[in-house]
């Protein structure tokens, strides 16, 4: 028991959905009791949610886990518990040792105060004395990059820059206990790679204790051994960060194979739906077995259905770290800025993508249509976010490339030769099913 640092023990906390109640008539009193066995509401009861319940496990000295799970998990609220923002409902949580959080932008600054101020007033309130504060001063300014801003008040930086700052306090000034939200996906990419590094070397070279919240499963991946699957606010798996991830990814990304469709009719989605998303299916046309590698070309075929006749403006495919930012967007109608023309029925486009200028690893592929520009307001068709998983092999040649990027791209149009989009699979994900389909023959216009 003396080298665990964090221990959580049945935890749950529960909310209270909407506003208090106010001044109510007995009348008002007598009819929600007679209504409420009728009133019905997942996870909740009564007007009240558990956004955590039941959660249980151990984090051991110098240990680094990743916390995933979908938005509404539950994972911030677990991180506030743990920092003692706000109490847990039932249960508890054994913190041994000095901690560091970093779960909101600017939490703990005061705005008033310059940059160098708020640093030497993080350092007090985590218990550190003034010359503990000062040995670090330097070392905090140079990591964070904003030495020509020690001297302005904080409330005029950029989120990035409270962002920088932060997180540049919370690493430096020695604590135990190291808990980071999603706040670095604010920062830019160079940043994050610099902030994963200190993570890792406070666990590795100092025996610090870590917990890392994050979308980007590759970051999770990189930095932490072990992960813990929050769903619902339940603990869902524990175990090593591959695996847990690769389930993870089974149920909320649909997994298939290059020239097998995916049905989205099933798929988690936004807009009017004028225009719908029938199915989805990449290719590889560089590679004998169409094998997607990094540097090289990318074919996204999507099937839809317009409901009437429209004019897209915008068709973009969008390459994404899973439940992360977009690295690489192509839109060839909006690029070519000429409206593509859609005929009430069913329909093919296929994008092709140049070069996928991106490392080898595990993307997910989105697609969104929408109308707009010229001074009209954007209106979204339809959107269809990590619609399926891309598994990107190494790069062809000795390319090894990185970044967010836009990138040329060609389209083509073509009607459906037979009714799609392709059948469902039983053994498919829960999210969005895959199953094989047969190409009608393209029919290119520009």
């Amino acid at each position: 028991m003396a080298d665990l640092a964090i221990r959580c023990e049945h935890l749950s906390k529960q909310y209270r959905i909407g506003s208090p109640d106010g001044y109510r008539t007995l009348r008002d009193a007598i009819s929600n009791t007679a209504l409420a066995p009728f009133r019905r509401s997942k996870n909740s009861q009564n007007g009240h949610i558990w956004a955590l319940q039941d959660v249980s496990f151990e984090i051991r000295r110098g240990e680094v886990a990743g916390i995933i799970g979908l938005n509404g998990a539950g994972k911030s609220t677990l991180l506030k518990i743990l920092s003692r923002i706000t109490h847990p409902t039932e249960g508890r949580a054994v913190m041994r040792g000095r901690m560091g959080s970093l779960l909101e932008v600017g939490s703990g600054f005061h705005p008033e105060l310059t940059g160098a101020e708020n640093i030497r007033l993080n350092g007090a309130i985590l218990g550190m004395s003034r010359s503990e504060v000062q040995a670090r001063f330097d070392e905090i300014v140079a990591f964070s990059g904003l030495e020509r801003f020690l001297d302005t008040p904080v409330k005029r930086y950029s989120t990035g820059m409270y962002m920088r700052l932060a997180f540049a306090v919370a690493a430096h000034l020695e604590p135990e206990i190291l808990v980071v939200d999603e706040v670095l996906a604010v920062g830019d990419a160079e940043f994050q790679e610099k902030c994963i590094g200190r993570m890792s070397e406070l666990s590795t070279g100092h025996g610090r204790t870590v917990l890392f919240v994050s979308h980007n499963l590759d970051a999770v991946k990189q930095l932490c051994p072990r992960s813990i699957w929050l769903e619902n606010g339940q603990v869902r798996a524990d175990g090593p960060t591959g695996e847990i991830i690769h389930r993870y990814l089974q149920q909320n990304v649909a997994l298939t194979s290059a020239g097998s469709w995916t049905d989205l009719s099933t798929a988690h989605r936004f807009g009017t739906g004028e225009v719908r998303f029938d199915g989805v299916c990449f290719g590889a046309p560089d590679d004998p077995e169409g094998a997607p590698r990094s540097g090289g070309r990318l074919t996204v075929d999507v099937a839809l259905t317009a409901r009437r006749h429209v004019k897209v403006s915008s068709l973009a495919v969008k390459l994404s770290i899973p439940h992360g930012p977009v690295l690489i967007s192509a839109d060839p109608v909006m690029d070519g800025d000429v409206p593509l023309e859609l005929a009430p029925g069913e329909h093919r486009v296929r994008v092709e993508i140049e070069s996928v200028d991106l490392n080898p690893g595990s993307y997910t592929i989105g697609v969104s249509m929408a109308r707009g520009g010229s001074g009209r307001a954007w209106s979204v068709f339809d959107a269809v976010d990590d619609a399926v998983q891309l598994d990107l092999g190494s790069a062809l040649g000795s390319r090894s490339v990185r970044g967010q990027a836009i990138v040329p791209c060609r389209s083509s149009l073509a009607p459906l030769t037979e009714p799609s989009p392709p059948t469902r699979r039983t053994d498919a994900p829960r999210r969005a099913r895959a199953s094989a389909g047969r190409r009608p023959s393209p029919r290119t216009t520009r």
